[in-house]
């Protein structure tokens, strides 16, 4: 089991969760190929949409269900590559609270740059750390 989080505008997570499934990079197949069953989403939205105000909070949780990626239609005129997931209830987590105990965020001064990825594996104890708190766990 692999522990990621994925870079989307809040709209995107939203659309994603609708679905049932998870997309990266902009619908991209490659990141979706690598995943496995049983690997856990943490979805990170810096903004609403592409040109929207300011998010900065982790917005959703999802465990992949889907034994192999498809191309779905998304947002009306394109398709993307995705996986089918489970989402978990959630409650949005703002992220510069975690920023000093996140073990792949190297400097707290300039956190921006370990979400410049569309996706990322982080190690577990940064998931349980963000999960939790997702979930409703006291951290």
């Amino acid at each position: 089991m692999a522990y990621l989080i994925g870079v989307v505008h809040r709209a995107q997570a939203e659309m994603a969760r609708s679905f049932g499934v998870v997309a990266f990079s902009h619908g991209r197949e490659a990141p979706v190929r690598r995943l496995a069953q049983g690997d856990r989403v943490i979805l990170y939205a810096p903004k609403t949409d592409f040109e929207g105000a300011p998010v900065q909070a982790f917005v959703a949780h999802a465990t992949v269900t889907g034994a192999a990626p498809y191309e779905k239609a998304w947002d009306g005129e394109i398709t993307a590559w995705v996986r089918d997931a489970a989402y978990d209830a959630v409650t949005e987590v703002p992220v510069r609270p975690f920023l000093d105990a996140l073990s792949f965020v190297r400097d707290p001064k300039h956190w921006g740059m370990a979400f410049r990825q569309g996706k990322f594996e982080i190690p577990e104890a940064d998931y349980r750390l963000i999960a939790g708190a997702l979930l409703g766990a006291a951290p």
